[in-house]
């Protein structure tokens, strides 16, 4: 009697299975406009996903990434230029949503600060071998110390 309570369940669930394939539809294209699916693209690319950080908002899946892909998908329609749709993202997220962002004063920081960084340290590499150098004691012994060790090592004392 078991069996066919079981046999029942599975039949029952595979009806249910099948019919819930029938909902599944055809994936729909992002933009009826290739013109415009193409812009969204080239600009996607040239941002920055503010949760992934250091993916292209082109590739990035985060559903802030999908927003922003509709809004820029939005900006192309009412005609905005490349460099509108830039300059509104950059006052809306800052410069950070940009992939290269402009050098200005404000992101010298960003382009330059490693490159000092690695002047620093080089530098200080350089200054911290010298001073080490000049600091070492000098390592010649002395006829007397040298006698002595030699004795020392003949014999297999402890001093």
């Amino acid at each position: 009697m078991n069996t066919r309570w079981i046999t029942a369940l599975l039949v029952g669930m595979g009806f249910a299975l099948m019919g819930s394939l029938t909902y599944a539809k055809e994936a729909v294209p992002m933009a009826e406009n290739p013109v415009v699916e193409a812009r969204l693209v080239k600009i996607s690319e040239e941002l920055r996903c503010l949760v992934c950080q250091n993916e292209s908002l082109a590739s990035s899946r985060a559903e802030l990434a999908n927003d922003l892909r509709e809004e820029v998908r939005g900006l192309i329609r009412q005609n905005k230029s490349d460099a509108d749709i830039k300059e509104f993202l950059v006052s809306r997220y800052g410069d950070f949503v940009l992939y290269r962002p402009e050098i200005k004063p404000l992101t010298w920081l960003l382009w330059f600060g490693p490159f000092v960084l690695l002047l620093i340290a080089v530098l200080g590499t350089m200054r911290y071998l010298r001073l080490r150098g000049k600091t070492l004691p000098d390592q010649t012994l002395s006829d007397a110390d040298r006698l002595r060790a030699e004795q020392l090592l003949q014999s297999g004392d402890k001093p």
